[in-house]
C-alpha cells in the first residue's frame, strides 16, 4: 500500500476512535474495522482476486477505502451500502484518490443483497448491525459466486449478535468457514459449492 494512503487510513482511524469515545449513542459512533482485521480483508480481497465485492456498512469510509485499494489492484469494483451514509465517507474516498472507483449506495442491506442477481459477488463483507443479517439470508449465500467469500466482523466481540447468523453459515453445506482471532474477529465463509 502506497504510503500517503497508509498515513490517511492511519489518520482516520485514529479519528474514528476519538470521536467514538465523546459519543453516549453506539448507533452514532464509527465503529471502524480494526488496522490489523483491514490490513487481513486488504489481503484477502487480493488472494481470491476480487472483481465484484460488495460492503454492507460504510460509515465513515475507512474499511472502504482498505477494500477499494486492494480492488484497484485486481481490476475489481466495490459498491459499498448503508442505511444511513456518513457524508465523511465521500469526502475520505476523494481524499484517498479512490472515489471514482467506489459506488455509495444508500439502502438497507437485505433489500440491496436481494436486488442482486445470483452468483455475482466475489467478496462481501458484512460490518453493520449484526442482528439483521439472519434476515437477509438467503441472500448473502445466493448472491456469492463459487469460490467467494464473506467476511464477518465482530464474531468475538459480540458472539450472541451473530450466533443466529453463524449457525446459518454452519449449516449451510455449500460454504465452509473459519474465524479468526484478529481485531474484534473475523468470521471467514467461502462457497465451495
Amino acid at each position: 500500500m502506497d504510503a500517503a494512503l497508509q498515513k490517511l487510513l492511519d489518520e482516520l482511524y485514529a479519528d474514528g476512535v476519538a470521536f467514538d469515545a465523546t459519543q453516549n449513542d453506539r448507533l452514532l459512533t464509527r465503529r471502524n474495522l480494526e488496522p490489523a482485521s483491514a490490513g487481513l480483508l486488504w489481503s484477502l480481497a487480493q488472494i481470491t482476486g476480487a472483481r465484484e465485492a460488495v460492503e454492507i456498512g460504510t460509515s465513515n469510509g475507512y474499511s472502504t477505502i482498505w477494500l477499494a485499494d486492494a480492488l484497484a489492484r485486481t481490476g475489481g469494483r466495490l459498491t459499498s451500502v448503508d442505511v444511513t451514509p456518513d457524508p465523511a465517507a465521500d469526502e475520505n474516498l476523494v481524499r484517498a484518490g479512490l472515489r471514482e472507483s467506489v459506488r455509495l449506495h444508500r439502502a438497507d442491506g437485505g433489500q440491496y443483497l436481494g436486488s442482486l442477481p445470483d452468483a455475482d459477488v466475489d467478496l462481501l463483507f458484512l460490518d453493520a448491525e449484526r442482528t439483521e443479517y439472519p434476515r437477509w439470508w438467503p441472500h448473502p449465500l445466493r448472491v456469492l459466486r463459487p469460490g467467494g467469500l464473506i467476511v464477518i466482523d465482530n464474531v468475538l466481540s459480540h458472539p450472541a449478535e451473530v450466533a443466529a447468523f453463524l449457525s446459518l453459515l454452519r449449516d449451510e453445506p455449500a460454504l465452509s468457514g473459519r474465524t479468526v482471532d484478529i481485531g474484534k474477529g473475523l468470521h471467514l465463509a467461502w462457497r465451495v459449492g
